[in-house]
């Protein structure tokens, strides 16, 4: 009996300290911020960011990298979601100017809102996309619909999970979205169709170490059969959410 009784204490002071996962209302609060942009607007009809952002779960104060974050949409959605006591940093890959070369414009736009002061931006090779001076210490890493570009781009795509796994603090989250492919096709279609096999990819990331905490169904299209790359009808597509254990 009295183990039971400290078994049920143990479990009741986690689930009190557990921090307070995303609600669906706090993401919506977030998506109709009215200092967004009406392009992010127009982009928000095809991402479902409400979703995306609740399914995610990310908290104020937490530090997250977006990966591949190009013009800075997932990021500021990210930066918003962390508040001021938080960071978020969009990464790129090196261009031929070198690493000291300016974000997107679309990204340096974003930066020049007061509220996004904690929104940073960085340049860093695909296979080593977290900097050093955050290693272990990130709370939350996200690369949404980019993870297939990393198989024509011929990034070593094992040394970037590796380095996102040590990036991440114990607990943190790995959330990536992608292009659904037909099964069998692994990642041989991402230079055509831009897709990748859901199962090739749950494989390679759970190969760094990672577990899959959860999958997200809300921009799932099962009338595509996938062998387009921008079918006339919505596109089938899949958010996994690992965990580094």
């Amino acid at each position: 009996m009295k183990t039971l009784l400290l078994a049920i204490t143990l479990l009741l002071a986690a689930c009190a300290s557990a921090p307070p996962t995303m609600t669906r209302e706090q993401a919506a609060a977030i998506v109709a911020s009215p200092d967004r942009t009406a392009a992010d607007r127009k982009n928000d009809e095809r991402r479902m960011p409400v979703e995306l952002l609740a399914f995610i779960g990310p908290r104020p104060g937490m530090t997250a990298l977006d990966v591949s974050a190009s013009g800075g949409y997932t990021t500021e959605l990210i930066a918003r979601a962390v508040g001021p006591t938080g960071k978020a940093i969009g990464q790129s890959l090196v261009p031929a100017a070198g690493p000291q070369a300016p974000p997107p414009p679309a990204f340096v736009e974003r930066q020049k809102n007061p509220q996004l002061a904690h929104m940073q931006y960085v340049r860093r090779p695909f296979d080593d996309p977290v900097p050093p001076e955050l290693k272990g210490k990130l709370d939350l890493v996200t690369l949404m619909f980019n993870y297939h570009d990393m198989g024509h781009l011929k990034v070593d795509r094992a040394k970037l999970n590796r380095s996102v796994f040590d990036g991440l603090k114990p607990g943190g989250m790995y959330v990536i979205a992608d292009h659904s492919g037909r099964a069998g096709t692994g990642i041989s279609e991402s230079g055509t169709l831009h897709r990748i096999e859901e199962a090739f990819l749950v494989k390679e990331v759970e190969a760094a170490g990672f577990k899959l905490a959860a999958r997200g169904d809300f921009l799932r299209h099962p009338q595509d059969p996938r062998d387009q790359a921008e079918p006339p009808y919505p596109k089938d597509e899949f958010v996994l959410k690992f965990v580094k254990p």
